[in-house]
């Protein structure tokens, strides 16, 4: 009887262990097992954050709700990829004030004569396994300067049953720009001095791209 016991805990045991191991989700493949070719921003999971430092006692955070982009890409070959995105500044967004109303006027973004913002990629260079460094052109208040970005491969998948909308790929993106130099020097704060509105503006980008089959 206790061999019999012992015998039907071991086989439940595995046959549990089994239905476990099964339901757990597949691991999603590798980069390199992606399907080649354009994808399209999913707005719906994408933000376009950006801080600067105010008077020098906090990190002033706003946000961009309007912006597209397009990435062509061979994940076997990243270093190929290139990006192309549009910003629209007049969709910078600022909770609870009239500051969103000030950056679009003609001291700041000045949106009436600049509606637009671009970036294009003209470079790409691997750093690690999932990170690469972007450096492109980017256009805003109508001057052209390069910069650059620190993106991380966050993952992706070829097909799934949950997504019918076909592949999908994710990244995160930071960098550093100095907006005197896009010509929008209003309330830079004076040398030895930080009463105002910081120079550099430091941006993050949590983006998914979707391709359909």
């Amino acid at each position: 009887m206790t061999t019999t016991r012992t015998i039907l805990i071991a086989a439940a045991a595995a046959l549990l262990s089994w239905t476990v191991a099964s339901a757990e989700p597949a691991p999603a493949p590798p980069a390199a097992t992606l399907p080649a070719g354009q994808y399209t921003l999913d707005p719906a999971h994408a933000s376009l954050v950006f801080h600067v430092n105010h008077l020098g006692v906090s990190n002033f955070t706003s946000r961009f709700s309007k912006f597209d982009a397009t990435l062509d890409i061979d994940p076997a070959h990243p270093e190929t990829a290139r990006v192309t995105a549009t910003i629209d500044p007049a969709s910078v967004e600022i909770f609870g004030s009239n500051l969103a109303s000030i950056l679009k006027s003609d001291k700041w973004f000045n949106v009436a004569r600049f509606p637009q913002m671009t970036f294009k990629s003209t470079k790409v260079e691997r750093t690690g396994d999932k990170t690469a460094r972007i450096t492109g052109d980017l256009t805003l208040h109508g001057i052209t300067r390069p910069v650059v970005l620190d993106a991380t491969f966050n993952g992706g998948y070829g097909k799934n049953s949950f997504d019918p909308g076909g592949a999908r790929i994710g990244f995160s993106a930071r960098g550093t720009l100095n907006r005197s130099q896009f010509g929008l020097a209003e309330g830079i704060p004076s040398p030895g001095t930080t009463m105002g509105v910081g120079d550099a503006v430091q941006f993050q980008l949590e983006v998914e791209f979707s391709r359909k089959d």
